[in-house]
């Protein structure tokens, strides 16, 4: 028996050092990589269909009822206005009493103030004419705030511009009719009964005009305010 198996103790050699020895790494337990797990891949997105805005609105009922009233009262100022402008530019009459070389005449054209109330009724008329297609628009798309916005401020215009007119064709009108004693400006109206039924009817159609669109501007307002 050697001495080694005599008892003594077996030298032992580490399993590196023989790996050295032989001129090779150390083999260790290296830990298995992470599984890669594909990239979560996004889903696709689900085509919808677009959602249709309905053209009439329950919340524009009320806005739309105003715009129709709007639309409605144009069409009923129009008539006041242009009749008021047509009777006072056909307001002429002759005396027939007196001989071809001595006649009285008059003429809506010999008072500036009918001559200023004539002109302002054919504007407001006009005007009436031009603001339909705007105001029809709003009655399809009330949430046109600035087509409202825009009327309201010419209705202002207007109501100034006729209030004017007929307030100055009134005073003549009346001074027609009654005189001025204290002037010894004598009443025509005696003598020119169809000149002054014609501006008398004239200034009546023009105030109506006139309250009329009030009620144009009345509205507008409402309308604007609650946009």
């Amino acid at each position: 028996m050697s001495t080694s198996e005599a008892g003594a103790p077996a030298h032992v050699i580490p399993i590196d050092d023989v790996a050295r020895h032989h001129g090779k790494a150390p083999v260790t337990d290296v830990p298995p990589p992470p599984a890669v797990t594909p990239a979560a891949v996004p889903a696709a997105p689900v085509a919808t269909a677009p959602r249709k805005i309905p053209f009439f609105r329950r919340a524009d009922r009320g806005s739309r009822c105003v715009a129709l009233i709007d639309f409605v009262l144009r069409i009923a100022a129009f008539g006041p206005a242009l009749a008021a402008a047509i009777a006072t530019a056909t307001a002429d009459e002759t005396l027939s009493v007196f001989t071809q070389y001595f006649q009285f005449r008059a003429r809506f054209d010999e008072f500036p103030a009918l001559v200023f109330f004539m002109v302002a009724n054919a504007i407001a008329a006009g005007y009436l004419v031009l603001s339909l297609p705007f105001s029809a628009t709003i009655v399809l798309r009330p949430q046109a705030t600035g087509l409202r916005l825009l009327l309201l401020i010419c209705d202002m215009i207007m109501v100034a511009l006729l209030a004017a007119a007929a307030a100055a064709a009134a005073a003549i009108v009346d001074l027609a009719h009654s005189g001025n004693l204290r002037a010894n400006w004598v009443p025509i109206c005696m003598q020119f009964h169809g000149f002054c039924q014609r501006t008398s009817g004239s200034v009546v159609a023009s105030f109506l005009a006139v309250f009329v669109f009030m009620l144009l501007v009345i509205l507008g307002a409402v309308a604007v305010r609650k946009r």
